[in-house]
């Protein structure tokens, strides 16, 4: 391994002192969602980015549906410099019937600490750097998520507490039990219901935010194909941005950016990442890859100077985000 380079600039999430590189990596589609994975791949890839000064890598139980298989990928990868980075995971579901993967919750206080001893075990650490509740559990109050937490903090498990996909009352709420670090939600030039109600609240408490599908699970990195052409295994087939009438309308957009990019010898990729980066100094995409080259490249997205008139020219051609919801009913969550 080539020595750690700590060009990537750095950035504080919120106001605990949580310092990490201004991209991270996201690790679901190593194991999940996108087709069968290649663990040499994800290896080569996780440890690629902590070359190029990536020290925030993502993770869940849910990611390796139960198995451990994605904390484990992640754990064998960073065991020579894990005490370099910061590794966040995430409790919250109920992964008992196969039948309801990903949408069956479970953020009872003694499902939480046996999930985190699962993950401790599985990334083979004696800590988690953050911890966060996957998706919000209308059956458990988020005040005795909260605790359990901070019991585990107070333990010396867990360093900091994380939401995920929550809306501002359950943040506020969640906030005076247990000091929230980060909030973790969809937010992309795609995706941008988030700038309403929840990046204020979050500002207000001074709470880190870090983008998962920064790049539209993929849309934005411009190698895309109508949802028929993907195999049933990769939510792209059924995901609604790319059905007819939507990836139509998606791909044109993609069309403008990339002309954007090319004018400022970048890719769209990196226009996109730059595009997040701009909207605030306590934001940390973290982009999924599965190729050491792809990641190379979203680091790059760090040196990318986006002027008030490129910022312009894409909310011009992205004024309300991507045709399409992303997710179906079932899974979409509630704020």
């Amino acid at each position: 391994m080539t020595q750690h380079d700590r060009t990537l600039p750095k950035r504080t999430l919120g106001t605990q002192g949580l310092e990490v590189g201004a991209i991270g990596l996201g690790t679901m589609g190593m194991t999940m969602a996108y087709g069968a994975g290649d663990e040499p791949g994800g290896v080569a890839t996780i440890r690629r980015a902590y070359e190029l000064g990536v020290t925030l890598f993502d993770t869940a139980e849910l990611y390796g549906m139960g198995t451990g298989s994605n904390e484990q990928l992640l754990g064998r990868a960073v065991r020579d410099f894990r005490d370099d980075i910061v590794i966040a995971t995430k409790f919250g579901f109920d992964l008992s019937d196969p039948q309801n993967v990903g949408t069956a919750l479970d953020s009872r206080p003694a499902h939480i600490r046996e999930v985190t001893e699962n993950s401790l075990r599985h990334l083979g650490t004696d800590h988690v750097d953050v911890l966060y509740q996957h998706r919000v559990d209308p059956d458990v109050p988020i005040e005795d998520v909260a605790g359990a937490v901070g019991e585990l903090i107070a333990e010396g498990k867990v360093r900091y507490f994380g939401l995920s996909e929550a809306g501002p009352d359950i943040i506020r709420r969640a906030h005076t039990v247990q000091p929230v670090s980060v909030l973790q939600t969809e937010y992309s030039v795609f995706e941008r219901a988030v700038e309403s109600e929840v990046l204020p609240v979050v500002r207000e408490l001074g709470i880190g935010f870090v983008p998962y599908s920064p790049l539209g699970r993929g849309f934005l990195t411009g190698a895309v194909r109508p949802a028929a052409a993907y195999p049933a295994d990769d939510m792209r087939s059924w995901d609604d941005r790319w059905q007819p009438g939507n990836y139509e309308k998606n791909l044109a957009a993609i069309r403008d950016l990339t002309a954007l990019a090319d004018a400022k010898g970048a890719t769209v990729t990196q226009v996109a990442l730059a595009w997040l980066l701009a909207q605030g100094d306590d934001i940390v995409p973290i982009p999924g890859t599965r190729s050491p080259d792809r990641v190379a490249e979203n680091v790059a997205a760090a040196h990318v100077t986006l002027t008030p008139q490129d910022l312009a020219d894409i909310q011009k051609i992205l004024p309300h985000g991507a045709a399409g919801s992303r997710y179906p009913e079932a899974m979409m969550p509630s704020w």
